[in-house]
């Protein structure tokens, strides 16, 4: 990681700190699609610092989004520019859908709880329409659609699309909305909310990359064929993630073939991001066990023992 880079990232830790998040160590023993999570009651974020957001790739990117989807995080990038432009504070970006702040702008979402309005998208900057707000102040005033379209001097068909929220308006678009009705209506952006689940998405992934790693095929094709969840992770400390839906528990797990000479390493921050997520942690190797005691450990011979999800939980 650059130094710039660093001094972003040791920012944003001291401004979660200060709000009382707990954090996990930094994933540094193997390059990783995010720096660290951290946690706050039901917040849960996996946070990556990019300088410029045009170097997150999109496989990065949609690692980053299945890994938040299978833990319930949200995803962030922290960034300062993209292809050279600087972003905007007080605004969202989007890197492959994955948000994009700036550091002042999570800073002011972390310590005052002050979401960004504007998101940034294809063409210039927008902000989604409160409908209700907007459908309430219509009906207040004894308006038709096509009645409050001229006076805010927009279409029919926009304003029905707004209160509908099938539509976002332009930032001039939005302000003439104030002006006019005197009230608020773009809704904040609190990226800080809980991605949604997408479990058949996790399962198709599992599918698609069960050939790739010895040891990790003979686990997930064991997983999969029992209908759990189950994604297979190429950056990050760990090397998959798996979702028990009957006890909603979280498992992470990581698989080494032979020596490894940052193994210690990683399995610190296999346990210090599964602390922090709130999943259980294994270790399965055709090597010695790890020096570290604390991760449960799986060696090759005992896979052969382990017949679907039942048995795998039963070794934690």
């Amino acid at each position: 990681m650059k130094q710039a880079e660093t001094e972003i990232v040791e920012a944003a830790e001291s401004i979660l700190k200060k709000d009382g998040f707990i954090l996990s160590q930094r994933c540094c023993s193997r390059p990783s699609c995010f720096d660290f999570a951290a946690r706050k009651d039901k917040n849960l974020l996996l946070i990556k610092v990019q300088k410029d957001i045009g170097n997150v790739s999109a496989n990065d990117s949609r690692e980053l989004k299945l890994i938040s989807e299978c833990i319930s995080a949200a995803s962030l990038l922290i960034s300062e520019k993209t292809r050279e432009k600087p972003l905007e504070d007080d605004t969202v970006y989007s890197r492959y859908n994955v948000s994009a702040v700036t550091l002042k702008t999570f800073e002011s979402m972390a310590l005052h709880e002050k979401y960004p309005l504007i998101q940034a998208g294809p063409g210039g900057y927008y902000v989604e329409i409160d409908e209700e707000v907007i459908k309430r102040k219509r009906q207040e005033l004894g308006l038709s659609i096509g009645e409050m379209a001229g006076m805010i001097g927009i279409s029919r068909r926009t304003l029905y699309g707004y209160e509908r929220g099938m539509a976002k308006a332009s930032v001039s678009a939005a302000y003439n909305m104030i002006w006019v009705l005197g009230i608020p209506v773009a809704k904040s952006i609190n990226v800080f909310e809980t991605a949604r689940k997408k479990q058949e998405s996790l399962l198709v992934s599992a599918k698609r990359v069960i050939t790739k790693n010895r040891l990790l095929r003979k686990i997930l094709r064991k997983l999969v064929h029992g209908n759990v969840p189950a994604i297979h992770v190429r950056k990050a400390p760990f090397d998959f993630v798996v979702k028990v839906p009957e006890g909603k528990m979280k498992i992470i797990g990581g698989v080494a073939d032979g020596k490894e000479p940052e193994l210690d390493r990683r399995v610190d921050e296999i346990l210090s991001v599964s602390r922090v997520v709130q999943a259980r942690s294994v270790f399965i190797t055709d090597g010695p066990k790890p020096s570290n005691k604390d991760i449960p450990f799986i060696h090759v011979e005992e896979l052969s023992k382990i017949r679907g999800p039942e048995d795998f939980v039963a070794k934690l």
